[in-house]
């Protein structure tokens, strides 16, 4: 039996890129992820997916040409509908049934984001992108992975992360003698600051009974050792 049921995917943007040519999506990245979605859903696992949209448009070029805030979140939102739609014919390609559902009305390549829709979609075994952010500026696809998971009713967040195995105590990249943590509480993460997710995402699913496993994507095998509670990454709970 499956550790679970219902699942919310969280990847980023960058890790769709093709970095060695220099390309906003690389086809071996999309392949990937879709093959490891594909697998997952062998098992009946239910598997919707958020993507960043880090790969096309950066909030830190805003301020260099002039754009404001507001204008530049609802740019990065459109970021994130085209990695979807990218994600999606990956998918199909592949032969899995997919459904993007965007918060920004995009109707002539995806729904509008209906959470009773998203959920029959669900049921009915199709993976379901959620695209166009939240709807609203100010807040980070981080935060709209905590708001669908909570609304969708999905038991765990895995936060695919390119290249980095989990929550360390500090960045590892910079500290050499950062430590893995292989779990911590909700309560913990916000005492510490840890920028595993920003804090408004954290502080949407720390009082609810969803876990947050964070691991690296790099190895597609490792979607399936979280899917059955291996011992791989970090795993953020309820205290």
């Amino acid at each position: 039996m499956d550790h679970y049921h219902r699942v919310l995917i969280k990847l980023s943007g960058e890790a769709l890129a093709d970095r060695e040519d220099r390309l906003i999506l690389g086809a071996q990245n999309l392949f990937t992820v879709a093959a490891a979605i594909k697998k997952m859903r062998t098992e009946e696992v239910q598997v919707a997916v958020v993507i960043g949209a880090g790969n096309i448009w950066r909030g830190k070029f805003a301020d260099q040409i002039g754009i404001d805030k507001a204008t530049a979140d609802y740019m990065g939102m459109l970021g994130t509908i085209i990695n979807s739609i990218a994600l999606q014919s990956a998918l199909e390609n592949i032969g899995v049934p997919t459904r993007v559902m965007t918060a920004l009305e995009v109707k002539s390549v995806a729904e509008p984001y209906i959470r009773r829709r998203a959920i029959r979609h669900l049921e009915k075994g199709r993976v379901v992108i959620f695209a166009g952010g939240t709807g609203n500026p100010y807040f980070t696809t981080d935060t709209t992975a905590s708001l669908r998971a909570m609304e969708i009713e999905a038991e765990v967040i895995f936060i695919a992360k390119n290249g980095v195995d989990g929550v360390y105590t500090a960045d590892p990249s910079v500290y050499k003698d950062a430590k893995l943590i292989k779990e911590i509480t909700y309560e913990e993460m916000l005492s510490r600051n840890l920028k595993v997710m920003d804090l408004t995402a954290i502080s949407l699913v720390h009082d609810k009974n969803i876990e947050i496993r964070v691991f690296d994507m790099n190895d597609p095998e490792n979607f399936m050792r979280a899917l059955h509670g291996e011992n791989i990454g970090s795993i953020i709970r309820k205290g």
